[in-house]
């Protein structure tokens, strides 16, 4: 597994701009940045899928988190780089190594914001406010091409998109709420195979009305649980939507 980012920075925040996670064959054949932007030159030949999460946790290889990763010393802005392994990461490569060899997969996020812990904290509250801006002239606290995603016009390659950006939205934040679901709706659209985990809350298309989509990390005694689920979403083509029991 190879981990690539590409960041960009906008008034001192930092905003990531393409992730993709490079499924090694052969651990001892590496790709570099350069070669990401050109296998992304054939999207459709390369990028076996989308996985939708909530948003960026992450840091370049050589470097730890940080909210501004320019006052750290880091200049390689808007050019894919290494990046260091998460939790998130060694659980997608679980998953996803055996069938998509030599493959890329795209990371996409409801937000571009690269922080750690950002909920709960008034970012969140700042968002939620930025949503109810994007429409219209008014100025936003986020930037508005690079913290939101386009919905009308999200383009994705390969067959399949997995939603897993959480299922816990604050029932006051009304405007994430409907952008989530806004997404999941357009997703729905799109002639892609949808797949997700959930429980015994909702069905698979009151998962898709309601944004209710499991993330494949946890914490404590869910842990191995999600993450074998995610295994089993990828098990058999075509892939599948799995219940968590």
């Amino acid at each position: 597994m190879q981990i690539f980012g590409k960041f960009t920075t906008n008034f001192d925040m930092d905003y990531i701009n393409g992730h993709y996670i490079y499924f090694n064959e052969n651990d001892d054949e590496k790709i570099t940045g350069a070669d990401v932007e050109n296998m992304l030159k054939k999207k459709r030949k390369t990028v076996c899928g989308t996985i939708f999460l909530y948003n960026p946790e992450l840091s370049p290889v050589g470097f730890s988190m940080s909210r501004f990763l320019q006052e750290d010393g880091f200049e390689k802005y808007d050019e894919f780089v290494p990046l260091n392994e998460d939790p998130m990461s060694y659980v997608i490569n679980a998953g996803l190594k055996n069938i998509y060899p030599n493959k890329l997969v795209e990371i996409k996020y409801l937000f571009n914001y690269n922080r750690a812990n950002i909920a709960p904290t008034p970012i969140i509250e700042e968002f939620d406010a930025d949503l109810d801006k994007l429409t219209s002239t008014q100025f936003t606290r986020y930037d508005k091409e690079l913290n939101y995603i386009d919905i009308p016009n999200v383009r994705l390659s390969g067959k399949f998109v997995f939603f897993g950006m959480g299922h816990k939205h604050d029932r006051h934040h009304k405007a994430i709420i409907a952008y989530a679901q806004a997404l999941a709706a357009q997703v729905n659209k799109l002639d892609k195979q949808i797949v997700f985990l959930h429980d015994n809350n909702y069905d698979p298309d009151e998962c898709i009305d309601r944004a209710y989509f499991l993330s494949p990390v946890a914490t404590g005694k869910m842990k191995e649980v999600r993450a074998n689920a995610f295994k089993e979403v990828f098990k058999e083509t075509p892939h599948k939507i799995v219940k968590i029991r």
